[in-house]
């Protein structure tokens, strides 16, 4: 798990909680509100859950299929997690209902679960094509329906889409992932639209290629080819995901809605 380390810091007016992590430093108000994070007990997403429940929000990890990895996650760092398919209209209908049960209506949203099926498309089975728009675009819709109209009640929402690189760019064997991650920068822009108005910023963050289980799952001769072609020489690691997620849901973004903020190390600029 991650190694974040914690001291406060006291204000007049506020508890700022100075987070650290293999040398680098964040701020974040201690702001005790409800966060959902789908696909959020391992990668990127696992990354997010931890983060901002160290920095004071009430977290609830969602995961999809491997119960006992899910439990070890939660024991240990204490975060919540929910079983249900984000892929599913009504399950995640029924999931987000627990979330609020259990933590309160959902303030902010991570949209983060994705899945691979790749494949050429001469080769790709509907099954592929359809396994990874329902997980990884559809799931964005289902559960922003859930959330939208607590947020409208209170007039405050915090949503941030994870989409990728390779929705901007496009990538070989990949028809049906860039098609959903680049879904999820347009569904981005158009729910920021109806949203602004009423205290709710929608943003996405389109990672680079970044250090997890997926990119080391890459054969070697690939990677090594991978990162020649990232400006900055490396891969990216969750950290430097979990920064741009952490101020998107803050305070202090509350003027940048509609966005996406690439991490890519230079990969792909536009």
């Amino acid at each position: 798990m991650a190694n974040w380390h914690r001291r406060e810091f006291g204000t007049p007016w506020r508890s700022i909680w100075l987070f650290k992590r293999d040398g680098l430093a964040m701020e974040e108000e201690m702001v005790g509100r409800v966060a959902l994070v789908t696909g959020g007990t391992r990668g990127i997403g696992g990354a997010i859950s931890e983060a901002l429940h160290l920095a004071g929000y009430k977290v609830a990890a969602n995961y999809g299929g491997n119960e006992e990895r899910a439990k070890a996650f939660e024991q240990a760092t204490g975060v919540p997690t929910f079983k249900f398919d984000v892929g599913d209209f009504d399950a995640v209908q029924e999931g987000v209902a627990a979330v609020a049960e259990r933590l309160g209506p959902v303030e902010v949203l991570v949209n983060n679960a994705g899945i691979t099926r790749d494949g050429t498309l001469h080769k790709m089975s509907f099954e592929q094509w359809d396994d990874v728009i329902r997980t990884n675009l559809t799931s964005c819709f289902n559960l922003c329906r859930a959330v939208i109209e607590s947020m409208r009640e209170k007039q405050f929402g915090r949503i941030v889409n994870i989409g990728s690189v390779n929705g901007q760019a496009g990538q070989y064997g990949q028809v049906n992932y860039a098609s959903a991650k680049s879904g999820i920068h347009g569904f981005t822009k158009a729910l920021a639209q109806e949203g602004a108005k009423l205290g709710i910023t929608v943003n996405a963050v389109a990672p680079g290629y970044v250090n997890t289980e997926m990119v080391q799952a890459v054969p070697d001769k690939v990677l090594e080819k991978i990162i020649q072609g990232i400006p900055v020489g490396r891969l990216g690691e969750t950290r430097d995901i979990v920064r741009a997620v952490l101020f998107l849901v803050s305070d202090e973004a509350d003027f940048i809605t509609g966005s996406t903020l690439s991490v890519n190390g230079g990969q792909h600029m536009y």
